[in-house]
């Protein structure tokens, strides 16, 4: 019975996306055919084709915007390098406002919290958006550390490890900060914090640790690659 119902829900998800080649020709015929009214063709300009007489539509030539499917958007000229730290430091700046400045920890217990949270936010807010801005050259792939197409259980524990260690090395990147800041203006103090855990510094560091260890990532298997493509060659 099982095995039965399977088969018929396959079966209506295929006939689900079947094309309808009839009511394609017949949509064709009718873009092509006026009735025999005029030989004149379709026109693409907004007038024609919705009725508003928006002077935002016309040019300044006085000519009427035509429509371009294929025109690209503002988002779509920024280069994918850019869009992605941004997508990342952002996310990385709201993780620590939310759960550093609201909860108020601070030590180990923050790095862990903070590093699980965020574990969380990037498996399931950021590489998803990062796979609905790409194209088929997969350009984000190289700003991710597990970059899979696919939903798997294993990636959502392995996102929170691998952010608690970048929260190691941001908690570092602090330390060396101020050591560094204490030792350009004199002060001998050890336990002198001149720069406070914020947002917008946290979510530099968070990316910038991050960037790191992706490109350790992104080094290996591209050697792995040129390995197996010179043993092939050979």
């Amino acid at each position: 019975m099982a095995k039965k119902n399977k088969k018929i829900r396959e079966t209506t998800i295929e006939n689900y996306y079947d094309l309808k080649v009839d009511k394609v020709d017949e949509l064709v015929a009718a873009l092509k055919d006026d009735g025999g009214a005029s030989d004149e063709e379709i026109s693409f300009d907004i007038f024609d084709c919705t009725g508003v007489d928006d002077p935002k539509n016309v040019t300044r030539g006085g000519k009427q915007k035509k429509f371009d499917p294929y025109k690209t958007d503002f988002l779509g000229k920024v280069p994918a390098c850019i869009k992605a730290l941004f997508v990342k430091w952002w996310f990385a700046g709201m993780v620590c406002f939310f759960f550093m400045w609201g909860i108020g920890l601070d030590g180990l217990d923050a790095m862990v919290l903070l590093g699980a949270v965020l574990g969380i936010v990037v498996d399931a807010l950021v590489n998803p958006l990062l796979r609905y801005m790409e194209t088929d050259k997969r350009e984000y792939n190289a700003y991710m550390m597990f970059p899979f197409p696919f939903k798997a259980f294993w990636t959502f524990f392995t996102n929170i490890i691998y952010y608690v260690l970048i929260m190691v090395c941001v908690n570092y990147c602090y330390l060396g900060l101020n050591e560094l800041i204490n030792f350009i203006s004199g002060n001998t103090d050890a336990f002198h914090i001149a720069v406070g855990v914020e947002p917008l510094l946290f979510g530099t560091f968070c990316v910038l640790a991050d960037m790191v260890f992706i490109g350790i990532k992104d080094l290996i298997v591209w050697l792995v690659k040129r390995g197996k493509k010179e043993k092939s060659n050979v």
